[in-house]
């Protein structure tokens, strides 16, 4: 008797070897024409909608040729800003069909986010979803000048596929350009190829053990780098995803629930607020055919990983990812509870992982240093790259400004990035190692610990804490006792504390945005 998982382990190995993402499409829809792929989650569980690999491939290509009819093609660099749906993932493909140059945007970017993509990438034509969440996209487009806006949200173009070119076959063209959340200054143009992203994504499938019987989901924005990550593991697995336009607690749970969802996830935010719900109600398992929990995109204390698996009754595997390099480490279903709590996995067979000092040395295991990346998956650089800057080093490793080390067994450890450590008195301070400590107190919601400058000390270490509903009001002298008892060392307690409602967050992953409070506390 042949073992299905194994056969589905293959038969994705085999897919992952395609050259471009058109022929991953293809060749599922051939494997397996009448598997649902899409499953859209409607407020009315009577409007939800399901879209087979067959029709995948059948709409996306009339919608090609709907957008070649426009004027769209091979090299014809196409913007949009469209919400998770499956119009949008049909509108991706269509592009990837035609072997057009795509850059998504965030739907919750606004002008000045949007007007910088628009002229840094050139874009020919512009989709928006017209009015959406109460804002008039189109009318923003015409305010930034933008050529050849066309609405894309209901209805999509569509023509005759007879009129189609033949599909790209060249995988390593920059056919992609992703932004960088611009939190500090303004956004980046990553340039990616379909190989770099079918790389990403098949490296998360296999880390995450996924079958053709799990059912996955989207909670994320689709034009997020994470949007074709996860198209991929669904095209080599055979799996569904539910799509989720719109994400809200508890309002969501309805979704998960009645589709069945076996995996779920985003980030350590997307973490947070299903144990909100799970505490609602403990006795009652919040997601029954939950299994696994998985994200990345930020950082995930240890406590959030042992309430999860103590309270969802799930596993959670986190990894560590970028808008350049979508999956560099993940951990693994079969790791151990100590590695997934305390590390970000290992990186797939093709990921280089490299610790260095700052001007390139390698380091040994266990030893803090700048974190180099070489691979497959790794991105070809930015749109009007600075000529001046550091991007890749003399060996062609990547340089994230993240900090790290790699443990004997070679699982990564991230301890901040170059910017998020502290020089108190110089020494440096890992804000990493404070917030994973103060996450330990039922207390604190969410903590982001920042560098603010003094001129006795150079910068003091402020905590801004995140309380959750119904608790009371924490102290400095509760803080600092309490990381006392834990062992932290004296120089590192913080000298501030800020209790606020909300910490500010990016509209992707949530990613707390710390330069928000260094303006704000400085």
């Amino acid at each position: 008797m042949t073992d299905t998982t194994d056969t589905a382990t293959e038969q994705s190995r085999s897919l992952s070897r395609s050259a471009t993402l058109w022929e991953l499409v293809a060749r599922r829809a051939d494997l397996t024409p009448d598997v649902p792929v899409l499953i859209e989650a409607a407020e009315d569980p009577a409007d939800d909608r399901t879209l087979t690999f067959g029709a995948l491939r059948e709409r996306a290509e009339r919608v090609a040729a709907g957008l070649y009819g426009m004027g769209v093609r091979p090299g014809t660099v196409v913007a949009w800003q469209l919400p998770t749906r499956i119009e949008t993932v049909l509108l991706s493909l269509a592009l990837a069909r035609i072997g057009a140059v795509q850059s998504p945007v965030i739907p919750f970017y606004r002008d000045r986010e949007v007007g910088f993509a628009l002229r840094e990438s050139k874009a020919e034509f512009f989709a928006v979803p017209g009015v959406w969440r109460g804002f008039d996209h189109t009318a923003m487009a015409a305010r930034l000048g933008a050529r050849g806006v066309f609405e894309a949200y209901a209805s999509l173009p569509d023509g005759d596929p007879a009129v189609l070119p033949a599909p790209p076959t060249d995988g390593t063209a920059v056919r992609w350009i992703y932004w960088t959340s611009g939190t500090t200054s303004d956004p980046k143009g990553v340039l990616h190829t379909d190989r770099s992203l079918i790389a990403g994504g098949s490296c998360l499938a296999d880390a995450l053990r996924l079958t053709p019987s799990d059912v996955g989901s989207m909670a994320f924005p689709f034009a997020h780098i994470a949007g074709p990550d996860y198209t991929v593991m669904l095209l080599l697995y055979g799996f569904p995803a539910v799509l989720f336009e719109k994400f809200a607690m508890p309002d969501a749970l309805d979704g998960y629930r009645r589709h069945r969802v076996t995996v779920a996830g985003g980030s350590t935010a997307f973490y947070s607020m299903f144990l909100t719900e799970q505490r609602k109600h403990p006795a009652t398992k919040l997601i029954p055919s939950l299994r696994l929990l998985a994200g990345g995109g930020a950082p995930k204390p240890p406590e959030i990983y042992h309430a999860v698996v103590r309270e969802l009754g799930c596993q959670l595997t986190h990894g560590y990812g970028m808008t350049e390099v979508p999956m560099i480490t993940m951990g693994s279903p079969d790791d151990t509870p100590e590695n997934l709590a305390t590390t970000e996995g290992r990186p797939p067979v093709g990921m280089s992982i490299r610790i260095t000092t700052p001007d390139g040395a390698p380091l040994p295991p266990h030893t803090d240093g700048e974190v180099r990346l070489r691979g497959e998956a790794v991105c070809r650089g930015y749109l009007n790259q600075d000529p001046a800057a550091e991007v890749f080093d003399a060996d062609g490793y990547l340089i994230t400004g993240d900090l790290g080390h790699l443990t004997a067994d070679g699982h990564l450890v991230l301890t901040g990035r170059s910017k998020d450590v502290i020089i108190r008195k110089g020494e440096n301070i890992s804000a990493k190692e404070i917030e994973d400590l103060l996450h330990e107190l039922p207390a604190v919601g969410d903590v982001a610990v920042i560098g603010l400058p003094d001129p006795e000390r150079g910068e003091r270490v402020c905590a801004v804490v995140e309380q959750p509903a119904g608790a009371a009001p924490l102290t400095l002298p509760e803080v600092t006792a309490y990381l006392r008892a834990r062992g932290l060392a004296p120089h590192k307690l913080p000298e501030q504390l800020e209790l606020v409602e909300a910490l500010p967050r990016n509209d992707a992953l949530r990613k707390v945005l710390k330069y928000r409070l260094r303006e704000r506390y400085a």
